[in-house]
């Protein structure tokens, strides 16, 4: 199992940057390497929402399926991502700090298959790589004056 961790402050209030991450569907606005996302299930985002989402690396394609496990809105979102090469489940947060949104994540991959013999590979990639995925959040988020964000449903712990 492979483990990635890391911190961004976005200068953003909490619920605001909650909101946009919760709603998958806002990835490909931040993530270049995020090509198409879907929601798959009906209603509106909460606990259970589930997303199909095609990813690209090293010019090949990937499709996943996200599934929202727990959602404290704003404070605490989790996931799981399913894909033919690995499985992943993380945790974001969300703290108001003077500076706006402490936000953190923490994941854990779970290769399949060949993919076990490259670990010490994703984890140096994976993490690099959700460095880059929330600095470029923090960008888009900044640059914008009022920001599309989804209400999600769940308006306090639901998990």
């Amino acid at each position: 199992m492979v483990h990635i961790e890391g911190e961004i402050v976005i200068d953003r209030p909490v619920d605001v940057v909650f909101d946009f991450v919760a709603d998958e569907r806002n990835e490909p606005r931040f993530n270049p390497k995020m090509v198409r996302v879907e929601q798959i299930s009906a209603g509106p985002i909460g606990l259970g929402t589930r997303f199909r989402a095609v990813t690209t690396s090293m010019g090949r394609s990937a499709e996943m399926v996200i599934e929202l496990t727990a959602l404290e809105r704003p404070r605490r979102l989790s996931s799981a991502t399913h894909m033919s090469a690995m499985e992943m489940n993380g945790t974001l947060t969300f703290d108001a700090v003077p500076a706006g949104t402490l936000m953190r994540w923490s994941w854990t991959v779970e290769p399949h298959g060949v993919f076990k013999l490259l670990k010490p590979l994703i984890a140096r990639m994976g993490q690099r790589q959700e460095q880059t995925i929330w600095t470029s959040l923090k960008r888009y988020l900044e640059e914008q004056k009022t920001p599309p964000a989804q209400a999600c449903e769940a308006e306090g712990p639901t998990r």
